[in-house]
């Protein structure tokens, strides 16, 4: 597979009052990203368990991101900083596994920052591109008589 055909997939956990309304105001505002972003929101990013980031590269994903409130600003008071040590914590483990941590990354933005959304979107899909396809992607089998 050439680099060119390669569109990654991103999971972005995002926090349900900052990031993920970001997404929406970016939206309402006709900012593009690339659509290979898929957004589970959460009621905070302190929800994000080191499991829920490693599943979902065992499902698939190429690259995760974790979008929360700006430090100091969390609704519930301090879920984004059990966020970020969570998400530094499994960069390293990323990383010790042979695996790579750059693979995962965590970001801050208010709910006025759509064009922040947009921007750490288009971001992490041109890393993910550099880096290419997850190591531990299954390759996809062809059918019996399907062209090569």
């Amino acid at each position: 597979m050439s680099e060119e055909e390669f569109e990654p997939k991103i999971v972005a956990f995002c926090c349900h009052y900052c990031a993920y309304t970001a997404a929406d105001l970016a939206g309402s505002m006709r900012l593009q990203y690339p659509p290979n972003v898929r957004i589970i929101r959460l009621p905070c990013t302190g929800k994000v368990d080191i499991l829920h980031l490693l599943k979902a590269f065992e499902d698939g994903a190429d690259g995760v991101y974790v979008a929360g409130c700006m430090e100091g600003d969390c609704h519930f008071i301090n879920g984004n900083f059990r966020a970020k040590k969570r998400v530094q914590y499994t960069k390293k483990l990323l990383d010790e596994i042979g695996f790579g941590g750059d693979r995962l990354e965590m970001y801050n933005m208010s709910a006025a920052m759509g064009p922040r959304f947009a921007a750490v979107a288009s971001e992490m899909v041109e890393r993910i591109k550099k880096l290419g396809p997850s190591p531990i992607k299954k390759p996809k089998n062809k059918k019996d008589g399907e062209a090569s």
